[in-house]
């Protein structure tokens, strides 16, 4: 499955084969900016511009929790690895941790002082990753809510953050059009990787120099790539260990460019102003 968030204030789900609409999902007062499957599929978060968090079950489409306490727009959600936990990231300038089976708030991640614009899990649960607004990373202790590094070096917001598979490194998309490394342990800076002509929105690690800002970034399942997403219009892959690019994955026309895109084992999903989702399936 395939779920989109959309500004009609609803999130669809879609069968990712088919392109079929399996549920709508309507509860939201206002647009909703970001949605997250579990890893155990069995529940989508979703978080709006109405301030809430909610939980939804992908069979039924059934409204499980709806999660309250942000002050002001839910920018981010993201599910831990056992689905137990959610963070959401917000304007309010801070993360909140959230238990799913009961919707009972664990911790609140305060410290930025501007809005926060991505969160992330580590593959083992015990680290958040955070993105802001004022051009820092930061790495958090799931459990205590302890700030344990501040990753400093990008020149503009960050984006989108991803940790790697093996849970060594995460990686951050920012305004500035580079997607840095990072050695979560140390906070050392392992590679910078440049290209893209403008942001980078989005990226992954693994299945490229962009000229617009990058606003996504994702590992591939064995941490040797990452891909990232950029507003130049284009999806890159580089290699985690050399910072060189792989390859040019995908451009599009500009009356076919997505207005955003997320990555999920070498399924690239875009989404489009006019409401429609395109998927492209990468080869080997």
């Amino acid at each position: 499955m395939v779920a989109s968030g959309s500004s009609d204030n609803t999130i669809r789900l879609w069968d990712a084969a088919t392109g079929t609409p399996l549920q709508t999902l309507e509860g939201h007062s206002d647009w909703v900016n970001s949605v997250a499957f579990s890893p155990d599929g069995k529940k989508v978060a979703s978080g709006s511009n109405d301030n809430t968090i909610r939980l939804w079950d992908t069979a039924t489409g059934i409204l499980l929790q709806m999660l309250e306490g942000h002050s002001h727009p839910v920018s981010s959600v993201a599910f831990s690895l056992d689905s137990k936990m959610v963070a959401s990231g917000s304007n309010d300038n801070t993360i909140r941790l959230w238990d799913t089976a009961t919707g009972t708030p664990l911790q609140t991640l305060a410290g930025y002082p501007i809005s926060v614009s991505s969160v992330a899990f580590s593959p083992d649960g015990k680290m958040v990753a955070s993105g802001s607004n004022d051009k820092t990373i930061r790495l958090w202790d799931a459990e205590t809510g302890m700030l344990l590094q501040t990753l400093e070096g990008h020149l503009h917001t960050v984006s989108s953050v991803a940790f790697s598979p093996d849970g060594e490194m995460v990686a951050s998309g920012s305004n500035d059009k580079t997607i840095p490394l990072w050695d979560i342990e140390t906070g050392t800076l392992l590679q910078i990787l440049e290209g893209h002509l403008h942001w980078v929105n989005s990226v992954a690690f693994s299945p490229d120099d962009h000229s617009e800002s990058v606003n996504s970034v994702a590992f591939s399942l064995d941490s040797k790539m990452v891909a990232s997403g950029s507003s130049d219009d284009t999806i890159r892959l580089w290699d985690t260990a050399t910072d060189k690019r792989i390859q040019n994955i995908l451009w599009l026309p500009p009356d076919y460019r997505p207005y955003c895109t997320a990555t999920h084992m070498g399924l690239i999903a875009m989404g489009y102003l006019s409401g429609g989702v395109f998927f492209l399936k990468l080869g080997k």
